[in-house]
């Protein structure tokens, strides 16, 4: 479990993983050499993994689909032919209205339909329902930030891949790998990162630090729905949230400790003045999940050098 220090600082890493110690230091109020100790103690033990993640609008799957899935038969094998999609970023089983939850992540609305109709094809599977994100507002695992338009060679993907593997690489230490100055290094990381096609973040692993309830959320809204979705992301128990077309307007996961503070933050939710309705759904077996699976170019060639 981690104390309110190390929850302090895990927040500030998933704001921005390259911050420097003396940023972190005066935001949590701790000299710059025991937050140094405590970072490396949570990257040592495992407690959380510091890697950048690539915008889906980079290799250009800029449309994410949400699929709720009602089954006749057992789930698992369904679940196990998704895992192997390379749409899918995210497999549950589920306990609520629907038995499992999948995340489709493809270029366009076309490829969403040719997606589900394969999916709609598996055995096991009887009926569909779809929510097609307008916005994603919060992500704790994928750059959900604006992507700006910048040119990206193949020195600029070599940073990428190993931002993706160490995220608070030193300037010094990338320069090496790729072969330039450590000035040179410096300034293509600056403006990947301020173009947002990296996010350098914590990924918190939950089996070590204890954050293993984890429930997914519906809103129904009046007004507007993006305003609500920037309310919900505040709450630091929100590890997704976003909004779009569907049986929900705004749609989101709650990640904790326990059970406890799960019903806390669904209170919260529900208190807001904005909120008709709330749906909720358990994941039982999460299948597929980001934080695994992160996006990577590390495991194969860049768009560059496939053409």
């Amino acid at each position: 479990m981690l104390d309110a220090v190390d929850t302090a600082l895990v927040r500030a890493l998933q704001g921005d993983g390259r911050a420097t110690y003396q940023a972190l230091a005066d935001a949590v109020g701790l000299s710059r050499t025991a937050v140094r100790s405590r970072v490396k103690q949570l990257v040592d033990t495992g407690a959380i993994r510091i890697v950048g993640v690539l915008h889906a609008g980079v290799l250009g799957k800029e449309v994410l689909g949400q699929v709720s899935l009602q089954m006749c038969g057992p789930v698992r094998p369904v679940l196990d032919e998704l895992y192997a999609w390379g749409t899918v970023t995210f497999a549950a089983q589920t306990a609520g209205q629907f038995p499992a939850v999948a995340y489709l992540r493809v270029h366009d609305d076309t490829d969403l339909a040719h997606a589900l109709a394969e999916l709609r094809a598996l055995p096991g599977v009887a009926a569909t329902d779809v929510f097609r994100t307008e916005s994603v507002v919060k992500d704790a695992y994928t750059s959900a930030g604006t992507l700006r338009d910048t040119a990206i060679d193949p020195l600029d993907w070599r940073l990428v891949r190993h931002l993706q593997s160490d995220g608070r690489a030193s300037y010094a230490t990338l320069a090496r790998h790729v072969g330039l100055s450590q000035a040179a290094a410096r300034s293509r990381v600056v403006r990947l990162l301020n173009a947002g096609v990296v996010h350098v973040t914590a990924v918190v692993e939950p089996s070590v630090v204890g954050s293993e309830e984890q429930i997914g959320f519906g809103v129904l809204c009046r007004g507007d729905a993006a305003s609500l979705a920037c309310r919900l992301a505040d709450f630091s128990a929100v590890s997704f949230a976003a909004t779009g077309f569907g049986r929900h307007d705004v749609i989101g996961t709650i990640t904790a400790t326990d059970r406890g503070l799960l019903a806390e933050v669904l209170e919260l939710i529900r208190a807001d003045d904005a909120v008709n309705h709330v749906e909720t759904w358990e994941y039982l077996s999460v299948t597929k999940e980001p934080h695994r699976d992160l996006v990577s170019v590390a495991d194969g060639d860049s768009p560059e050098e496939q053409e």
